[in-house]
């Protein structure tokens, strides 16, 4: 108990009935056991109420969270996405598709004329 072996009990024990005489230890004792009680009911009412509070809160943010439509979780927001068509690419795509094709035909004449003229000036 608070990290006190049973001597250093005895030994608190015997200097307290020195100090205080056996008339008036055990009224001390009685009084610290009260004091001791309270404080631990104390601490326990102190706790209920931090946990009513805490569930107060949380019920009121999950209240919250109802109204304004907020997915809960994360497999709950996944759920709520729209699958995407995979099928038929949009013509902006194909558009883009055929700009890159285009791009990279040029750079490859261009890479193509700068090694004729490496070969040429070798």
């Amino acid at each position: 108990m608070f990290g006190i072996g049973m001597t250093e009990m005895i030994l608190i024990a015997a200097v307290a009935l020195v100090i205080l005489g056996p008339k008036k230890l055990p009224d001390l004792a009685r009084s610290l056991g009260k004091g001791l009680a309270e404080f631990k009911r104390a601490t326990s009412e102190l706790k209920s109420t931090i946990d009513l509070e805490t569930r107060k809160e949380e019920e009121q943010h999950r209240q919250k969270t109802k109204e304004q439509n907020i997915p809960a979780n994360a497999d709950e927001a996944l759920s709520r996405l729209e699958p995407e068509n995979e099928l038929s690419p949009p013509e902006d795509d194909q558009k883009d598709g055929e700009a890159a094709a285009v791009v990279a035909e040029e750079t490859s004449a261009k890479a193509d004329e700068a090694d004729e003229e490496l070969k040429h000036n070798v």
